[in-house]
C-alpha cells in the first residue's frame, strides 16, 4: 500500500486472478499434484487470496495521513506506524477480506471434491455420482451453515470494536467483565 508502483504492477495480476474460473484453478493444481487432498487445498489458497490482498491494501489506502503523520510526529517508526497505526485503523477492511476469503475457499471446497479432496465437497460429489441426494444436499446444507456461522463471526470481528461493538466487547459484557453499558 506504500508503493504506487508495486500496487500498479500487483492489481493486474490481481484483476487475471479474480477473472479466471474457479475450475481453472482446480485444473492447474491437479496437473502439478495429481488428485487428491493437496490440489484442493492449493486451489482453495490461490482461488481465494485477491480478495484479501485488494482489500487490506484499500484498508491501508484509507487510513487517514494525518493520523499517520501524527504517529510519525511522536517518533513512531515505520513498522510502529503500520502495525500501531494503521492495521488497527485498517481493520475493518481486512475482516471484509478475510470474510470474502473464507467465502470463495468454501465455494471451492465443493469444486475441489471432484479432485478427490475430500470433505464436505466429496460428500457432495459422492451423493451426486451415487444418485444419493439425500446425502449431496447434507453436505450442501452444511457448507451453507458453515459458510453462514463463519460470515457472522468474522462480520462480528470486523465490526467497530473502540464502539462496543463487535465479538470480544459483547463476550465481555456477557462474562460482567466490562463495566460499559
Amino acid at each position: 500500500a506504500k508503493n504506487a508502483a508495486a500496487s500498479a504492477a500487483v492489481r493486474p495480476l490481481l484483476d487475471f486472478m479474480q477473472t479466471m474460473p474457479a475450475f481453472v484453478y482446480l485444473l492447474l493444481a491437479v496437473l502439478f499434484f495429481r488428485i487428491g487432498v493437496v490440489p484442493g487445498v492449493i486451489a482453495s489458497l490461490l482461488f481465494s487470496m485477491p480478495p484479501a490482498v485488494r482489500l487490506t491494501e484499500l484498508g491501508i489506502r484509507q487510513v487517514d495521513p494525518e493520523v499517520v503523520e501524527a504517529a510519525h510526529a511522536f517518533g513512531a517508526r515505520p513498522r510502529e506506524v503500520l502495525t500501531g497505526v494503521q492495521l488497527p485503523l485498517a481493520m475493518p477492511s481486512i475482516m471484509a477480506g478475510v470474510n470474502q476469503v473464507i467465502m470463495l475457499a468454501l465455494s471451492m471446497v465443493v469444486i475441489a471434491g471432484m479432485a478427490g479432496a475430500g470433505g464436505l465437497g466429496g460428500i457432495i460429489v459422492e451423493g451426486i455420482t451415487r444418485l444419493q441426494f439425500g446425502r449431496g444436499f447434507e453436505g450442501g446444507l452444511a457448507v451453507v451453515i458453515l459458510a453462514i456461522f463463519l460470515d457472522r463471526v468474522t462480520a462480528t470481528l470486523g465490526s467497530d470494536q473502540r464502539s462496543g461493538r463487535g465479538l470480544f466487547p459483547s463476550l465481555r459484557r456477557s462474562e460482567g467483565l466490562s463495566t460499559a453499558p
